[in-house]
């Protein structure tokens, strides 16, 4: 097991009906909260990168980094490349030993989309790579829903046409502490997820922009000198019932990095004796720790799968 693609994980997770969390890091000791937790609830995980984390890490040496403190390691995971806005990219990352990447041409026409994506597909699958596509919001029909969502008709085209390993459609979720305008009703589009799955079944399915926004993390982070306020997040129950259709992964980056910077604004602000800097680091990474644990058990119930 250890460092596999995604594509057994989906598999698996769609036969059994629950997703396998992504989790944005930023740095090896969000690594290592990702890896531990994950092998102690013994779920699959995915470790993800967006482009500025790969370049603040250090590209080309990402694997041989993770290998090391992923050597007690028995569970699968998985390194990908998140939003990868190009093919050379994409490219780079899969050369450099990541298992999975994302290929987000959305900003395209779906003609240039299908283009790079396919790239991307053709040279990841030659060296074992899985790959993640991405289709906004757009439509050839007159129906204006489809100008805000995902239209399943273009999602069956474009699986089709590129070969892509899964994809990340627009139902609702969003990038950013804020997902909903004030007195906005909360909801996700789970009639276009079911209809996607009925044209594609067996086919995983990506939700982006899916924190939660916990009300602990965020007082955490603000009683400690941070000033993140009308968080508007993912209710779990909406992952769950996700999860349990044909979203095969979740990917989670602000909670993950709130509950870590909440931690260790914490440790700043009550340690005034030492220096050294594991003392600060070691109460942020297990702050992250138990937001990742909460979301393998609770939210994606992926644990317990291996």
């Amino acid at each position: 097991m250890s460092l596999v693609n995604t594509k057994k994980m989906f598999e698996d997770a769609y036969l059994n009906h629950y997703a396998v969390g992504a989790f944005n890091v930023d740095s090896i000791a969000m690594v290592q909260a990702c890896l531990q937790v994950a092998q102690k609830v013994r779920s699959p995980i995915i470790i993800s990168f967006s482009k500025g984390s790969r370049e603040f890490i250090h590209p080309g040496n990402i694997k041989d980094l993770i290998e090391v403190v992923a050597k007690d390691i028995t569970i699968p995971y998985a390194i990908h490349l998140d939003h990868g806005k190009s093919v050379q990219l994409c490219k780079d990352c899969i050369d450099e030993g990541f298992t999975s990447v994302m290929i987000d041409a959305s900003k395209y026409d779906f003609e240039e989309n299908i283009r790079q994506t396919k790239e991307v597909v053709e040279y990841a699958h030659q060296r074992g790579v899985s790959v993640e596509g991405e289709l906004g919001p757009m439509s050839r029909s007159k129906d204006s829903r489809y100008q805000k969502y995902t239209d399943p008709e273009l999602v069956e085209e474009f699986v089709k046409r590129t070969g892509v390993d899964s994809l990340a459609i627009s139902v609702g979720t969003g990038h950013g502490t804020v997902k909903f305008k004030e007195g906005e009703k909360i909801d996700l589009q789970f009639d276009i997820i079911e209809e996607i799955q009925r044209r594609l079944p067996g086919f995983p399915l990506v939700l982006h922009g899916s924190s939660s926004i916990p009300k602990k993390y965020i007082d955490k982070f603000n009683n400690y000198g941070g000033e993140i306020y009308s968080t508007q997040g993912i209710p779990e129950e909406l992952l769950i019932k996700a999860s349990s259709m044909a979203v095969c992964k979740i990917n989670i980056g602000t909670d993950f990095r709130v509950a870590y910077v909440g931690g260790l604004r914490k440790s700043l602000t009550e340690i005034k004796d030492r220096y050294e800097p594991r003392n600060f680091l070691v109460p942020a990474k297990e702050s992250a720790m138990e937001l990742v644990e909460e979301k393998l058990t609770k939210v994606f119930k992926s644990a317990w799968r291996i």
